[in-house]
């Protein structure tokens, strides 16, 4: 499939011991517009009571990292602890079960591209971990399972989801793809809704950023974070 551009609270419970997925029953192409956006994510992908807030989707922090319809805006979600200190107690999931589909190394850490066993089309990608289990592309994971720590305070954890189209690589928000009891801790910490941390397209583009090449030119006048309280 395509490749975007080169970024919790405990699972609630324990995860059984990983074994070979079920091969997937669903298309590995998938179109958001007239298929709507599935709810698969089960499991938190790091703790989040180490998070102090959270970076909107389309926000004008860290990098612009789009996909082939936009431009220009950052299409993840950036995971602030609450202090340097803990960044690297931070422990990072796999949130879905699934196959890793990448580890690769960034200038800090590791990006885990992760593909949903359900939902083949759609790939969950985590940035600047620590790994602490071998993670060769065709890994089998289970949901919450610990593959390792966030890498430390040189930077904050991320994570994007993306899917496979017709048209090219997607990008939506990990908001938009929680079950209903994944959005649980977020609504205890004062996220009440998945648009409470996305900015919507039109309003983005209605107020644009300015970039060269990857870096902002500046943050935009809309608020870019929400903090948990």
């Amino acid at each position: 499939m395509p490749t975007a551009p080169s970024q919790p609270q405990a699972p609630s419970s324990q995860p059984s011991s990983p074994s070979s997925p079920t091969p997937p029953s669903r298309p590995t192409e998938w179109n958001p517009a007239t298929q709507g956006i599935p709810k698969f994510v089960t499991h938190q992908y790091l703790d989040l009571d180490s998070i102090g807030r959270i970076s909107r989707f389309r926000s004008g922090e860290g990098h612009s990292y789009t996909d082939d319809f936009e431009r220009c805006r950052s299409m993840k979600h950036y995971f602030d602890p609450r202090t340097a200190g803990i960044a690297s107690s931070i422990r990072v999931y796999s949130p879905v079960t699934g196959t890793v589909a990448e580890a690769r190394p960034e200038w800090t850490g590791t990006q885990v591209r992760i593909t949903p066993t359900e939902y083949p089309a759609f790939q969950i990608i985590l940035f600047h971990v620590n790994v602490s289990i071998p993670l060769d592309t065709g890994t089998p994971l289970v949901a919450g399972q610990q593959i390792g720590y966030h890498v430390g305070s040189q930077t904050m954890s991320d994570v994007a989801v993306g899917v496979g189209t017709a048209a090219g690589f997607q990008l939506v928000s990990w908001f938009e793809v929680l079950i209903d009891t994944a959005l649980e801790p977020y609504r205890a910490r004062g996220i009440s809704a998945a648009s409470d941390v996305i900015i919507s397209r039109p309003d983005r583009d209605s107020q644009p950023l300015s970039c060269s090449g990857e870096q902002f030119g500046d943050k935009g006048t809309i608020p870019n974070w929400v903090n948990l309280r």
